[in-house]
């Protein structure tokens, strides 16, 4: 199949949102703000006004919502990847959005981000780079620092809570009717602050800023989640027993997650904790059983042993954000020098991925991606995207993106230059 198939147009300026479109966006999304009754907090914002930088955290759909809400009448231009503009490339550019690869460094959209401060905007950013899998900071890009001081311009974060509880990644399809949800802006670093500060004291605040637990936030607030199927998906968040050890063998049945391998049992609680139904309860806190996952991770890298095994795997490409193209099928590799994926098209020419470890220190993942797909790795670079969906085979994508962090961290240390905590 010989790739003669159009490339998404990354080149292409900017504009701010058009009037019509404007109000739509407010007409969208305060109806589903007023519905959750999330109450907005702004701390430091007296005579905030563009242009500004707009950073937030990410766990769901929502975070747009209250987003649009906490700006206005302003609308940001925020940065979406370019799955999010498939099949809807006009309307997006007509709100402003800027197209971006995830985890490629992509000097264009940086470029367009400064187009968009000249003309006195805002820059909506979400720099974690994919929604939260299990509620609690993902890794903060370590470049951040240095996006600010080109930027120069006032640093906004809007930290909401809830969202991950309301509609977590591993379970889209259900919105929990959370209510009351909250969301903080607050400007975090004034014009003089970047001026005095290094890109590295910024990036230490950021990290400070930054945290949060949905899990944490739900049982301090007393929210309750009556779903009767909320543990739904949550075993792909939990995928190794901590009462056996055994992985990709926990499964899930309405309020509850199991083992199939010894049998254990884990009651999902109303107020978002865990408990065993026998015996001890080795994790209570889900951010803390996804911890000790990624600790044992990060112990098989430390013995040079972590690997996925050669999967069989079905790619789909998009090249462009008109519709994704099949690839074809074909295997897939995770181990300890990266990524590696080969796949023969209808045609029987031979295509490849490659990503080493160094070029990616997080990676974006998809459980059962917009439901008809199974549980997926998108790999980018800047002018493809592919999504790979490994098959008829024991994986968990989410100890991929684990051993993707751990990795990145392992190599830098291995050559001197370890990441601050919090960054990559």
């Amino acid at each position: 199949m010989k790739d003669t198939f159009p490339r998404f147009d990354m080149k292409k300026p900017p504009r701010p949102c058009w009037p019509l479109f404007r109000l739509l966006l407010w007409l969208l999304c305060f109806p589903g703000v007023w519905a959750h009754r999330t109450k907005i907090t702004k701390v430091n914002t007296q005579g905030l006004k563009p242009p500004y930088l707009l950073l937030g955290n990410h766990n769901a759909f929502q975070d747009m919502k209250a987003s649009i809400a906490a700006n206005f009448p302003h609308v940001p231009n925020y940065i979406v990847a370019i799955d999010g503009f498939i099949g809807r490339e006009w309307l997006l550019r007509a709100i402003g959005c800027i197209c971006r690869r995830k985890f490629t460094n992509d000097a264009m959209s940086v470029r367009h981000m400064m187009r968009v401060i000249k003309d006195k905007g805002v820059v909506g950013l979400y720099p974690e780079a994919r929604y939260s899998l299990c509620g609690t900071t993902a890794v903060l890009p370590e470049d951040m620092g240095k996006l600010v001081k080109l930027l120069h311009v006032p640093v906004v974060l809007l930290l909401c809570h809830g969202h991950h509880v309301n509609s977590p990644f591993w379970n889209t399809k259900r919105d929990r009717k959370v209510k009351p949800m909250e969301a903080t802006m607050e400007v975090i670093l004034s014009v003089e602050d970047i001026d005095r500060m290094t890109p590295e004291e910024i990036n230490t605040l950021l990290v400070e800023k930054f945290q949060y637990d949905d899990f944490r936030w739900q049982k301090e607030k007393g929210v309750r989640v009556t779903d009767p199927h909320r543990a739904d998906g949550l075993e792909r968040v939990l995928y190794q027993c901590p009462h056996c050890k055994t992985e990709y063998q926990m499964h899930h049945e309405d309020t509850a997650i199991y083992c199939a391998s010894c049998g254990k049992h884990w009651d999902f609680l109303e107020d978002g904790s865990l408990r065993a139904r026998e015996g001890e309860t080795e994790f209570d806190h889900v951010p803390d059983w996804y911890e000790w996952q990624r600790q044992n991770v990060r112990q098989e890298i430390r013995e040079n042993r972590y690997s996925s095994g050669i999967l069989p795997v079905t790619v789909e490409s998009l090249p462009n954000a008109k519709a994704f193209i099949p690839l074809g099928e074909g295997t897939f590799l995770h181990d300890m020098t990266g990524f590696h994926v080969q796949v023969t098209d209808k045609d029987g020419d031979i295509h490849t991925m490659e990503k080493d470890v160094l070029s990616m220190y997080s990676v974006h993942i998809e459980y059962r991606y917009l439901f008809t797909h199974g549980d997926g790795v998108d790999l980018n670079t800047l002018t493809d995207t592919w999504y790979c969906y490994p098959h008829d085979a024991p994986f968990s994508i989410t100890k991929m993106a684990l051993a993707t962090e751990e990795l990145y961290y392992y190599e830098r240390e291995k050559a001197g230059n370890p990441c601050p905590p919090g960054l990559a």
